[in-house]
This record gives structure tokens, sequence and C-alpha cells, in this order.
């Protein structure tokens, strides 16, 4: 049976080798039997560019260009963690880069992908963050910084975001669902995907196309913090799978 698989949220770090290891084993055991894979951002918990090569780093890309190699394609989306990765780690891993929404054919199926983070518009001082970090001059400017100014400006930018979650209600931190319709009208699909929230489910939905109200689904992709959220999808079957975490001293 043919087949998709699509994840996002990994916040893959130096300090948590669990993680990387659950998706190594994902892509040496698991990828190669789909028709292609799916990386809908924050796959790093944090990247300062494409010029930060280190052992991790490069442990993730060749995990990701042997995979490629298999002849499985590999598209990335960017997220609000990674929107630095560039052409550079891109070829590394053997990724091709997408627009941030991208309505690609799913088995007959036109589907919206995203990150999902532009549907949060309740968030308000998160989207005053995107649209300035999505500008020209931002990213540009962050890359004239040396490396160990750019992981400062990293981590001062990671403890501010915790600060701000623990604070919000969980409501503000979820999608607005009028900017979900509005999408998918604009897209003018009855599917989407994406990732951000961290809130796994397959949700029913309806849209109004071409004048009428259709029957519509928007699936969320869980993270991995506590396990390997895939999603799995077919011309007739979608899932929402896990994959568990072993155990490193």
């Amino acid at each position: 049976m043919a087949f998709t698989y699509f994840i996002a949220d990994l916040h893959l770090s130096a300090d948590r080798p669990d993680i990387t290891q659950c998706l190594v084993k994902f892509l040496v055991n698991d990828a190669p039997q789909a028709d292609a894979l799916y990386v809908l951002g924050d796959l790093f918990e944090a990247w300062i560019g494409d010029d930060d090569i280190n052992p991790f780093t490069t442990h993730v890309a060749d995990a990701f260009k042997q995979f490629s190699e298999t002849g499985k394609p590999i598209y990335f989306i960017h997220g609000n963690r990674d929107f630095l990765i560039r052409e550079a780690f891109a070829k590394r891993a053997g990724f091709t880069l997408l627009p941030e929404r991208t309505v690609i054919d799913l088995y007959g199926t036109p589907t919206l992908i995203m990150h999902g983070d532009e549907l949060c518009t309740r968030d308000v001082e998160y989207q005053k963050f995107r649209k300035k970090a999505r500008g020209w001059w931002w990213p540009r400017l962050m890359l004239l910084f040396p490396l160990w100014k750019r992981r400062e400006i990293a981590q001062k930018g990671r403890e501010k975001s915790q600060s701000n979650t623990s604070n919000l209600q969980q409501a503000i931190m979820d999608v607005t669902p009028e900017e979900v319709v509005k999408a998918m009208q604009e897209a003018n699909v009855t599917r989407l995907i994406h990732g951000h929230t961290h809130r796994p489910a397959i949700h029913d939905i309806s849209v109004h196309l071409a004048g009428k109200s259709e029957k519509a689904q928007r699936i969320v992709l869980g993270d991995w913090y506590t396990q390997g959220s895939v999603l799995k999808v077919s011309a007739s079957h979608i899932e929402l799978e896990s994959r568990q975490f072993q155990h490193l001293e």
C-alpha cells in the first residue's frame, strides 16, 4: 500500500540524544517504506544558521541524507524554531525546501500543508515577532552575527518563549478556527495538515468552497518531546502513530 509520512516539532537538540536516536531509527527502519517524507517545521529546538556545523548537526544531516539516497524525497517547511535553515543545510540533508504554505496532491486529495504557527493569531506578541523574523532584514541581520552571539540570542529567545508560554491560556496558543477556515478556503482544499500546537488530533470541520459547505479535515501532528509522533497517510487511511524512545544511560 502506497503511503506518505509527515512529521513535525521534533525539537532536536544535542542534550536530547533520545529524540535523535528515535529519529534515526525511524529514518532507517520505517521511512524507506513510504513514497515521501514531509517535515513540517521545528525539526530543531533552535537553528542559528547553516554555518553552525558541529557533530550534532552533522549527525542529523547525515541521517536524512542517507535516507534520501534510497531515492525517496524529503520535503521541508520552516517552523518558528528553524526558519534560518537555508539551501546549504538542505543540500547536506537531502531536503527540498517548500514555501510556508504548500498544496500537494495527496493520493488524489489536494492537501494544504504548513507548520501552523501563522494560524495562532490570538498569540498577538508571537505574531509580531513572526512578522519580523520572516521579513527580509531580520534574518540577514542575525546571520551577520558570529556564532557565539547567535547562540546567546537563541538561548535568550527560548527562555523568553518558555516564560511567555507558561503565562498564556491554552486557547491563545491553539489555532484560531476562523484562520483555519480562511487558509483552507484560500487554498481551495478540504484537508489541512500542520504542526506547531503539539496537540495531535484529526478534526472534522466544514469549509465553504465554491459557494457551498464541504466536509473537511484538519490534521495536527504531535511533538517529539516524549515520543515520536508520525502521521501516515494513504489513499484510504489516515493514522497518527507514535515511536517510543529508548532509555539512554
